[in-house]
């Protein structure tokens, strides 16, 4: 199975929506935004494929993002996700809580997909991934990332699009 990784939209719709059909248009079978999408109508780009998110710290507005992603069909996992794809574990988290990324790191999973920190990451610890797709905004490259469960191959993706206002 082939994950898009996503994190800190920031509200930059263009950036999201090129990222988005990229890792669709690759052969995403699922979306995962690991937080800071912002506002609700973010959401809006993780409709219609198996896809969840994370709140981020930036994410205020938590219950219109909750209800916007119930609208659509989206998982809303709160403060910290986790699911199997696979036969393996994956925890997605903001990484903005340095005591609950300590726990997902120690929690046993295959792999913890974060954000925050805007910065690409991709380490092992232990038996577990960690991986960091980087951001669409306030970051000098756009990246996210795609995950191939099958081959445990990462391939981080740059996008170009115009910057948002």
């Amino acid at each position: 199975m082939l994950i898009g990784v996503l994190s800190d939209t920031h509200d930059n719709m263009p950036a999201a929506a090129e990222a988005v059909r990229r890792l669709l248009e690759m052969g995403a079978a699922r979306l995962v935004h690991c937080g800071d999408l912002v506002s609700p109508h973010m959401v809006d780009l993780l409709a219609g494929v198996e896809s969840g998110f994370v709140f981020g710290n930036c994410d205020w507005d938590r219950p219109g993002l909750r209800r916007q992603a119930q609208a659509l069909g989206v998982e809303c996992w709160g403060t910290m996700g986790q699911f199997e794809a696979d036969g393996r574990r994956i925890a997605v988290i903001h990484g903005d809580d340095a005591q609950a990324m300590r726990a997902a790191m120690g929690g046993g999973f295959d792999y913890v997909l974060s954000g925050h920190t805007h910065q690409r990451r991709d380490e092992r610890v232990g038996r577990t991934r960690w991986i960091n797709p980087g951001a669409l905004h306030r970051t000098s490259v756009r990246t996210a990332a795609l995950l191939d469960l099958c081959d445990d191959l990462l391939r981080s993706i740059e996008i170009e699009s115009p910057r948002a206002r």
